[in-house]
């Protein structure tokens, strides 16, 4: 977690954003975005810079290269690298630095993966630079300057703040799940160099990011493999959305992470357009749940498997189409996925029990996604065998998430994060559990008989201790001999006060 104080430098940015008129959550965090990455840019080359003079040495591939860019989108302008770079533009004169971030460091950001057909070129293309003066350029580069952004988990950090002002300022708050989840999920599938990981609703790829985490610190040594490598920047993450800006800002956002080329495109992913059908190995998703599309543009394929108009239900239906056999999934939704009595909530469940093999529900707190929303949520894992395979499912009653439940949302020490990832990677250990307890194996035959609900609470036995009273005979002795002593005690103050 970020500390108060730069909590509050990135309000002050946020604030200088909306004090110059730029007011849109999603443009301030773009724009803010834009900037990030030029400063990350720069900060990275610094270090490899750093370590090539420690060794005497040039760093391999540099961004800012000696000597001049050409601006081919300006008439083949010539443009030291050098003035490209954060640390250097940051000292000129207001005026100068403003020319120069917005007709040169801008274009050369627009053109930097030119010529490679990259995702991240792809949706910069159309980007736009909306810092209306010198002045309040200035004072953002200030405030990001100030900034500490010296690792990644930092940066990570830094950015979720960023989507959570997003999110806090009343739109688009889709795009945020809690980091801290996004990991419990990539730690419970535990993602390897052999996986393609999809995810069909990215907002800003954090699913993504944190699965490239995950990759870079299990198979450090395995990525120093050409082929592994290869596959890590260029075949092993997918992602859609259609907002073309978050796919700028996920786009980038992977980028930063080491993922030179994801597969991120626009798309609707349960429209008709989507093609896709046994192709990935995994899918890590949140997929939005706000309601219901248009029937005309939805996939018969999903439709098939369940008749609605309801996304949380059609997505889920869309993870069995594109997963591979073998593949799995990890997926939140809302709670009402998992008790609905419509028959497209029954059939997605009984899609997943009968056809596929479902593994664990682990029920959330609803206080996880707050402040943004209050919406009680679970976790669905399964993977997918078109051939059924369920036995038991696995249920968790995740009570704590190492954050208090309210809208502050601050550190606590109950967490079960812990607890349900060792659990579940010892699944093992877990058939012994009673229903009384936190976790426990529930059988196929029972989920079918209860017209396959999957709420937790179907399922959980709660034991109730029987409480003995006194007598009411007793209850009023008692009274009475209370009353006595109060008597006396007030007689006793009576008399003191009359002496």
């Amino acid at each position: 977690m970020i500390t108060g104080e730069m909590k509050n430098k990135i309000d002050a940015i946020w604030d200088t954003f909306y004090s110059s008129g730029i007011t849109t959550p999603l443009t301030v965090v773009e724009q803010i975005t834009y900037l990030l990455f030029i400063k990350l840019l720069d900060d990275g080359q610094l270090a490899k810079e750093a370590v090539a003079n420690a060794m005497g040495t040039k760093i391999k591939d540099p961004v800012f290269k000696e000597g001049n860019w050409v601006d081919i989108e300006n008439n083949n302008k010539q443009i030291p690298y050098k003035n490209l770079r954060w640390h250097i533009f940051k000292n000129f004169d207001v005026n100068e630095m403003f020319e120069t971030v917005r007709t040169d460091v801008f274009s050369f950001i627009k053109q930097i993966n030119s010529g490679k057909d990259s995702s991240y070129s792809k949706f910069m293309k159309n980007a736009v630079f909306m810092i209306p003066t010198a002045k309040t350029l200035e004072r953002i580069v200030a405030g990001i300057d100030g900034l500490n952004l010296t690792n990644k988990d930092t940066m990570g950090d830094v950015y979720e703040y960023i989507l959570g002002q997003m999110a806090a300022s009343g739109k688009n708050g889709q795009f945020r799940t809690p980091r801290h989840i996004i990991r419990m999920m990539v730690q419970l599938l535990k993602p390897t160099l052999k996986d393609n990981i999809c995810d069909p609703a990215m907002g800003s790829a954090g699913f993504l990011v944190e699965s490239a985490k995950y990759i870079e610190e299990t198979y450090s040594k395995e990525l120093l493999k050409t082929e592994n490598i290869e596959h890590y920047k260029n075949n092993m993450f997918y992602g859609f959305d259609t907002d073309p800006t978050m796919l700028r800002i996920g786009a980038m956002n992977m980028m930063l992470h080491g993922v030179e080329n994801p597969n991120i495109k626009y798309q609707d992913s349960i429209s008709e357009d989507n093609k896709d059908s046994s192709k990935y190995t995994m899918v890590l998703a949140n997929p939005p749940f706000k309601g219901s599309v248009d029937a005309s543009g939805i996939d018969k394929s999903l439709k098939a498997i369940t008749d609605t108009k309801k996304t949380e239900l059609l997505f889920l239906a869309l993870f069995t189409r594109i997963l591979k056999i073998g593949g799995r999934c990890a997926s939140i939704v809302p709670d009402g996925v998992l008790f609905g009595s419509s028959n497209a909530h029954v059939s997605i469940r009984k899609e997943l029990v009968e056809n596929q093999k479902l593994e664990a529900v682990i029920s959330m707190p609803s206080g996880v996604f707050k402040p943004y929303a209050g919406v009680s949520t679970a976790i669905l894992i399964f993977t997918k065998t078109n051939a059924g395979g369920t036995d038991k499912v696995w249920f968790y009653d995740m009570k704590a998430d190492g954050f208090s439940l309210d809208d502050k949302r601050t550190p606590i020490e109950q967490n079960d994060i812990p607890d349900i990832v060792s659990r579940f990677n010892n699944l093992q250990n877990e058939t012994n559990r009673t229903k009384k307890e936190q976790s426990f194996f529930v059988d196929k035959q029972e989920i079918v008989k209860n017209n396959y609900d999957l709420t937790i609470t179907k399922y959980k036995e709660v034991e109730h201790e029987k409480v003995v009273y006194d007598k009411p005979e007793e209850i009023m002795d008692r009274i009475v001999l209370t009353q006595e002593e109060i008597d006396r005690a007030l007689a006793n103050l009576k008399k003191l006060l009359e002496k």
